[in-house]
């Protein structure tokens, strides 16, 4: 089901022009409008979900093999030489629009972008701490 007031919505299910990689029914490739790279674009469900919490598993798994179709194809049309799948959730993890969406961001050597976290330290301790708290 769509949301009325959301963009991402509108644009899936084409009610506001993109420039559309690809369709099916369940989804649609735009490039995005303001790209990290050349090439980079998102996966939106044409059906409403806030984020990853939300989503269905059947769309999250269908989103999953369109990346892959999508990495394929882009990474032998374009030439790059990596490619980035990002999906955030939250405005803390950088999600700047309420509907779940992956970028697929095309990677090319030397192209200054900087899609990295810097690793942090801990101990065994920590880590049996972290599981438990997750896992029991």
């Amino acid at each position: 089901m769509k949301k009325e007031d959301c963009i991402f919505c509108k644009i899936a299910n084409g009610e506001i022009p993109s420039k559309t990689l690809y369709e099916d029914d369940y989804f649609r490739v735009i490039l995005d409008l303001g790209p990290a790279t050349k090439g980079h674009a998102l996966i939106l469900p044409k059906e409403h979900a806030e984020n990853i919490f939300e989503i269905s598993e059947e769309i999250a798994s269908k989103a999953l093999v369109v990346a892959k179709r999508m990495a394929i194809n882009m990474t032998g049309k374009l030439r790059c030489d990596g490619m980035n799948l990002v999906q955030n959730n939250g405005e803390a993890a950088g999600q700047t629009v309420s509907h779940f969406h992956i970028h697929m961001i095309p990677r090319y050597h030397g192209d200054g972008q900087q899609i990295n976290w810097v690793p942090g330290d801990c101990t065994q301790e920590e880590l049996e701490d972290v599981k438990r708290e997750i896992v029991g």
